[in-house]
């Protein structure tokens, strides 16, 4: 998910009046929830799965069992720091390190959390594995969410500088609201699969993804691996529950081609995007000695993402003599309509 859906799943918690509970506790929600994204600058380090992003530090361990302490770790000693210059704490809270440790686990759980219930996935188990785990209940940016956790969060401030007993009302109601609203998701996108297998094309698929489109949260977008072939489909539950809308013909990812083959440890940048992909495919040019290798994403190669994750490298193709252009990749054909 998007970090301001992060900062407001932390931020509503903390509206919830557990923010109360300690000084700075807000702050360890709000930053527990999105601290996880540490790694997006630590591409560089020779350790893989602390480079992989949303792999060591969205997972169970790194994530929710040993990077809260830290957090909780910092605030108390930037509030020791605070107290002995003799700050005045507005909110009149008292330190108490337990509650302050609670909150950034509790903030910390939010974050892989959310992001399993994305197409983007997340490694829950590195470092021990490497496998990638999501739901496909939710867009990367879901309005939805953002609107109920907001218009909360907006709504019980302003009953809290009012003075009012029931400022921790809002943001418990939108909590729960989201939380139902991710279950009937995740049920959505499990239907999309199980129409898949179930009725034309009859796929057995090696990976599916499912993957809503922003704003219209019930409709799926499919794309599935079958036998190193890559296929996509549509599936809208309020026009059928049981059966696909269309779908296209199997077209190979390209990824058994030889130059392809080679080209996986070309360059570091290659290297670090199949650690991420889940349905990678590969277009291979040919001109003269050399291939340019084009990876992609099968969950990323159409719609609004199409033109974003694409990483090149160039390899030699071992012929003797130069040869003309030519595109191994085959043509895309037009959806079969049910």
């Amino acid at each position: 998910m998007d970090n301001l859906t992060h900062t407001l799943a932390g931020w509503a918690l903390g509206q919830t009046g557990l923010k109360q509970k300690s000084r700075k506790g807000l702050a360890a929600l709000i930053l527990g929830a999105n601290m996880p994204d540490i790694d997006v600058f630590l591409g560089w380090v020779p350790w893989v799965p602390l480079a992989t992003h949303r792999g060591f530090t969205h997972g169970l361990v790194g994530g929710v069992l040993l990077m809260p302490p830290i957090l909780a770790g910092l605030l108390w000693l930037l509030d020791r720091w605070q107290a002995g210059r003799g700050t005045s704490f507005i909110s009149g809270l008292e330190m108490r390190f337990g509650w302050l440790l609670a909150l950034s686990y509790l903030g910390a759980l939010t974050h892989p959390l959310l992001d399993w219930q994305t197409a983007y996935a997340v490694q829950l188990f590195s470092p021990f594995s490497n496998r990638w785990y999501h739901t496909d209940a939710l867009f990367i940016i879901d309005l939805w969410i953002l609107l109920t956790l907001g218009g909360a969060i907006a709504l019980s401030i302003r009953r809290e500088s009012k003075e009012l007993d029931t400022w921790r009302r809002p943001p418990i109601a939108a909590l729960a609201v989201v939380a139902l609203y991710i279950v009937v998701n995740a049920g959505i996108s499990v239907a999309a699969k199980r129409a898949l297998a179930v009725n034309p094309p009859f796929a057995r698929a090696d990976v599916v993804v499912a993957t809503p489109p922003p704003v219209f949260f019930w409709r799926r977008d499919l794309v599935w691996r079958e036998t190193s072939n890559i296929a996509r489909g549509a599936y809208d539950p309020t026009r059928s529950l049981a059966h696909l809308l269309s779908y296209t013909p199997s077209t190979p990812d390209g990824m058994d081609n030889p130059l392809a083959r080679q080209a996986l440890t070309a360059t570091p940048e290659v290297v670090r995007f199949m650690r991420w992909s889940i349905l990678p495919m590969a277009r291979v040019k040919v001109e003269g000695c050399e291939a340019l290798v084009n990876f992609n994403d099968a969950r990323f190669s159409d719609g609004l993402a199409r033109n974003r994750f694409w990483i090149s490298a160039t390899v030699p193709t071992g012929e003797p003599a130069c040869g003309t252009v030519s595109d191994l990749n085959p043509e895309p054909h037009r959806p079969i309509k049910l």
